[in-house]
């Protein structure tokens, strides 16, 4: 009997201290943060294989569907907590965008770079968000990804860059990557960005 008083003993002591490294890693800002990130872009734009390479290996899934109005999902890194919205690009969906703009603190806005036809919907839906009002006035870090990069055609960053007139957009952070979802490619320098803008934010 004694025994498991010991037991008890050492647990609870053991409880206090994990609750007083949480409270240490919270007061030092340690503690990994929450961050609503809006994953948007027109559909068949690589959105949701994407958002999938993001998350620890053992919560991928195999096959990668495209996704119908929106979904959910929730990951980590290092250090900060994601929940990302992955909005259906397709028209008639992206009406539904807006109603998460107050919810988002940082966008992943991803670019089809093989697509040049559709570039200029990509613009139009962009320079919308850039205007909405939960969105305009706040220093909201947006992150793009130039996708697709693997096809033989598919423009570079810097043109993608030039055709969404990204040079224009003065009062946010924004970054663009060339990536290859599929492979994975290009994926990490983008949200070691957004960990760093999300960061310097928080601080």
């Amino acid at each position: 009997m004694p025994r498991i008083h010991q037991i008890l003993k050492e647990a609870s002591h053991l409880n206090r201290q994990m609750g007083l490294f949480d409270r240490l890693a919270g007061w030092l800002g340690l503690k990994k943060k929450e961050v609503n990130v809006l994953c948007l872009g027109l559909d068949n734009s690589g959105k949701t294989t994407i958002i999938n390479q993001l998350k620890p290996s053992n919560a991928q899934a195999q096959d990668v569907v495209p996704t119908i109005g929106f979904s959910i999902e929730k990951f980590k890194t290092s250090s900060l907590s994601f929940t990302v919205f992955d909005m259906s690009g397709q028209g008639r969906y992206r009406n539904l965008w807006e109603h998460y703009y107050k919810e988002g603190q940082a966008i992943i806005f991803v670019i089809d770079s093989g697509d040049k036809l559709r570039m200029v919907v990509a613009k139009e839906e962009l320079d919308t968000l850039l205007n909405h009002p939960d969105i305009k006035h706040r220093r909201i870090p947006i992150l793009f990804f130039a996708n697709k990069m693997d096809l033989r055609d598919a423009l570079s960053a810097v043109k993608v860059s030039q055709l969404l007139c990204l040079e224009n957009i003065k009062d946010k952070p924004w970054h663009i990557c060339a990536s290859d979802a599929v492979k994975g490619e290009g994926l990490q320098e983008g949200v070691d960005w957004l960990q760093d803008q999300i960061r310097a934010m928080k601080t």
